[in-house]
């Protein structure tokens, strides 16, 4: 008898070979259900969250249902991903559903519009930035841009959706490249402010700065990490979220306690998925 996990991995080889059978309407060219670890969730775990920074490669040929497999391994309520591709994200969430039978929605925070990158054509090219999907719908989306980028357009969106049966605003962010402090700094501010007119608030990104950057400051003065032992002193206890052994991504709270958080180390990117389960205070 197959039960649990192998009930799922069974379905998705089934149905990826009814796809093959259809043709080329199948995404990412039919791609292979991978095995999930033992443990993983039987359906969307209602008050588990994640960020992922998914580029680096940001085109590789087939790696979005492997991304697709580490997302499906935790089965979030609320997943954040940066430097994605529209085109990216639509077959992530596809082979999630077809191939996990898990159903998201998703919202998006386009900063570029990027042929060279993104794919499409020259007078339509693939939106880039930032997206949230969340197996709840999603009210109030905003995208905002940043009104420095650096050396590239960035921004941060925010929806409200529902995180363990209780609305909260969630914010999906990414700021400036490593060498650019002082800009930095002045988008923190502006996210900042944002995230202070909400008591119950998630804040997920790519930060570009480890824990005691100064730059900072105005996120660790409102929100905590859902690392507890990992805050703005030198300690070197916050673990590494890249492949170059920094923490760059996290998961602030605002109105929530981490019950348990992880590291995921992937093949599919520089940067590793973060996860957090989250309770109410």
């Amino acid at each position: 008898m197959v039960t649990g996990t192998g009930v799922r991995w069974l379905a998705g080889v089934m149905i990826v070979a009814c796809m093959a059978l259809v043709g080329p309407s199948a995404p990412d060219g039919v791609p292979i259900a991978e095995p999930l670890p033992a443990d993983a969730p039987e359906e969307v775990v209602p008050n588990r969250v994640m960020t992922w920074n998914i580029c680096n490669p940001c085109d590789a040929s087939g790696f979005n249902a492997g991304r697709a497999a580490d997302i499906a391994a935790y089965a979030p309520q609320v997943i954040g991903l940066q430097e994605a591709c529209v085109r990216d994200v639509e077959k992530i969430r596809d082979h999630l559903e077809y191939l996990y039978g898990l159903v998201y929605h998703v919202e998006y925070g386009s900063v570029l519009h990027n042929w060279g990158r993104c794919g499409g054509v020259p007078w339509s090219p693939g939106g880039f930035g930032q997206a949230v999907l969340s197996a709840a719908p999603m009210t109030n989306h905003v995208n905002v841009e940043y009104p420095e980028g650096g050396s590239e357009d960035r921004g941060y969106m925010a929806v409200t959706t529902l995180v363990d049966g209780r609305p909260v605003r969630v914010f999906n962010t990414h700021l400036a490249q490593r060498q650019q402090e002082d800009v930095r700094a002045k988008q923190t501010r502006v996210l900042a402010k944002e995230v202070a007119e909400h008591d119950r608030t998630i804040v997920l990104g790519d930060f570009n700065a480890t824990p005691e950057a100064s730059e900072l400051t105005g996120m660790w003065g409102l929100a905590a990490d859902a690392d507890p032992g990992c805050g703005p002193a030198a300690t070197g206890t916050c673990e590494p979220t890249t492949d170059w052994q920094s923490k760059f991504d996290y998961i602030f709270l605002r109105g929530f306690v981490s019950l348990e958080h992880g590291v995921r180390p992937s093949e599919y990117s520089d940067h590793s998925p973060v996860h957090a389960d989250l309770r109410l205070t």
